[in-house]
C-alpha cells in the first residue's frame, strides 16, 4: 500500500480521528488540511445500509447543486432533427447521431455528462460498455433520456451543476460538492442538496440503518467524518 507524502500527513494530524464533526465544522476543517496550489474539490462519500447486488436495493438519482460544481460542465446531446436544433439553440455543447457515435467508439470521451432523446437510444445502447463504466450512460432513471421539448431544461440543470449519483458495488456513493474555494456557505448549500436528493432516493428493499457512514474529503485530503445525525437532518426548507 502506498505511503502518503509529508503533506498529506502533516494534514492529517489537524484531525481528531476519534471524532465526528458537524457538517459546517467539517467544511471549516477540510479547508485547513487542503495543501495542494490547485483548488482542490470537495467531495461526499457515503456508505451506504444497502445491498448494491439486490436489484431492490439500488439507490441512484440526481441532485442539482445551488451553487455548481466551480468548473466548466461540457454537456453531449445525442439527437437528430428538430431535436438536434433544440440541443443547440439550448446550449449543449457538443450534439449529433451517428457522428458522435462514432467519435466515441473510437475512444473520445471528452465531455462531463450525456443526454438522449428516446428515439436515440436504440444507436446509443451499444455504447453501454464504454459509457456506462463512467457513468455517462443516458438513462430514463437519471432523467438524461428525455424528449425533445425537455431539453432546454435538462441541458440547462446540467450546465448549472446536476450530479447523478449512484451505488457502486461496495455499497458506497461518491459526490462531488464543488472547489474548496468556494464560501462555506456555498459549500453547506451544496452538501445539503445532495444529502437530501441521496434521502429522497431510498428505496424501497432498504432495510435497517440506510446511510452507515459520511465522510467528507477534498482531492488530495484525508478524509473528515461526519456526525450523521446532523448530516441526515440538512433540509433546504
Amino acid at each position: 500500500m502506498a505511503k502518503h507524502g509529508k503533506n498529506y500527513q502533516q494534514a492529517a494530524k489537524l484531525l481528531d480521528k476519534t471524532k465526528a464533526y458537524h457538517p459546517r465544522e467539517a467544511i471549516e476543517v477540510a479547508k485547513k488540511v487542503a495543501h495542494t496550489r490547485f483548488d482542490e474539490t470537495v467531495e461526499l462519500h457515503l456508505r451506504m445500509g444497502v445491498d448494491p447486488r439486490n436489484a431492490n436495493q439500488q439507490v441512484r438519482g440526481v441532485a442539482l447543486l445551488p451553487h455548481g460544481l466551480g468548473r466548466k460542465v461540457r454537456v453531449l446531446v445525442f439527437a437528430q432533427g428538430e431535436a438536434e436544433r433544440i440541443a443547440q439553440d439550448a446550449g449543449a455543447d457538443f450534439v449529433g447521431s451517428d457522428d458522435l457515435i462514432k467519435k466515441i467508439e473510437g475512444g473520445w470521451l471528452d465531455f462531463d455528462t450525456a443526454i438522449a432523446t428516446p428515439d436515440m437510444m436504440g444507436k446509443v445502447g451499444k455504447l453501454g460498455k464504454i459509457l456506462g463504466r463512467r457513468g455517462l450512460m443516458p438513462n430514463p432513471k437519471s432523467g438524461t433520456v428525455v424528449a425533445a421539448t425537455d431539453l432546454p431544461r435538462v441541458i440547462g440543470d446540467a450546465g448549472k451543476g446536476r450530479v447523478e449519483f449512484k451505488l457502486d458495488r461496495t455499497a458506497i456513493i461518491h459526490l462531488p460538492l464543488g472547489k474548496i474555494s468556494f464560501d462555506d456557505d456555498k459549500l453547506m448549500d451544496n452538501l445539503t442538496a445532495v444529502v437530501e436528493a441521496v434521502v429522497k432516493a431510498k428505496p424501497s428493499g432498504a432495510k435497517g440503518q440506510y446511510v452507515r457512514t459520511a465522510f467528507l474529503t477534498t482531492t488530495m485530503g484525508p478524509g473528515i467524518r461526519l456526525d450523521l445525525k446532523p448530516t441526515l437532518a440538512l433540509t433546504s426548507s
